[in-house]
């Protein structure tokens, strides 16, 4: 078993090669992990193009929801955006915020800081500021943000318990989030969990849903509601690298399930 740390080295390590390479490089594999896939396979089948904010450049394909759809975000408003990567969901919520609002994204790989503010400048909008640091002790003053928003990240961090009292403390009273993750139905089989590839591709971190929504309430948020929810599937060449014939039909025959949601939550 990987310590806390040895965990976030090897997603840091990862992400940091993820953001060297191309949109559909990583939408063919497990959210930009190596374990690609010759099937067509793509957890965030999702389409941004069409949505207002939209930025190519800042798209990575890495993500598993929407959340800026269902975040709820006002003109005027602080959103802080968790694991922002290139900053693909900044720049749609920074058209919501409008110029009176703001748009802070944090994440703790150093190249996709890098990568974000490149596209930043060209962008030429003065409303978002990408920051380096780990969301489990967020770089982000208490009682500062109306919105957090965060895509296909929380189920990489090893301490989600943390991650969730870091945002009820940056959130003002009465703020919300909306997150888009993953999350389990039943068991996954623990050569899948024990890979670390498959932990660097949103899959092995991610916790059962009903412990994943008990967090969130123990927390103290209030109003829950899971805006979206549906099934992730692996395709037999992905599984084949883990399991054995017998044992990927055992797990095709269960009812173990991986799950794409997206959760709402009030302070």
């Amino acid at each position: 078993m990987k310590t806390k740390n040895e965990i976030k080295s090897v997603v840091k390590e990862k992400y940091g090669e993820i953001a060297l390479q191309s949109k559909e490089t990583n939408e063919s594999s497990c959210c930009g992990s190596s374990c690609c896939s010759d099937e067509t396979y793509n957890i965030m089948s999702d389409e941004y193009k069409d949505i207002e904010g939209y930025n190519p450049d800042a798209d990575l394909g890495l993500g598993c929801g929407l959340p800026t759809k269902f975040a709820e975000i006002k003109k005027g408003d602080t959103v802080i955006d968790l694991g922002s990567g290139a900053g693909n969901d900044c720049f749609i919520a920074a058209s919501e915020t409008g110029d009176t609002g703001k748009v802070i994204g944090i994440d703790f790989t150093e190249s996709m800081i890098e990568k974000a503010n490149r596209n930043l400048e060209k962008s030429g909008l003065k409303n978002i500021e990408f920051r380096l640091g780990d969301i489990e002790n967020m770089p982000a003053e208490t009682n500062t943000a109306d919105v957090v928003i965060s895509n296909c990240v929380l189920n990489l961090v090893p301490d989600k318990e943390k991650v969730f009292k870091e945002i009820f403390r940056v959130l003002k009273t009465g703020g919300h989030f909306s997150i888009s993750d993953i999350v389990l139905q039943g068991q996954l089989p623990e050569s899948i969990r024990q890979a670390g590839e498959m932990y660097a591709g949103c899959i092995s971190g991610a916790i059962e849903k009903d412990a994943y929504k008990e967090i969130i309430k123990t927390t103290g948020f209030k109003n829950l509601r899971v805006q979206s929810e549906k099934a992730i599937i692996l395709p037999d060449d992905i599984l084949k690298n883990y399991l054995n014939p017998e044992e990927i039909e055992n797990y095709k025959q269960s009812n173990n399930r991986i799950i794409s949601i997206t959760v709402y939550a009030e302070k």
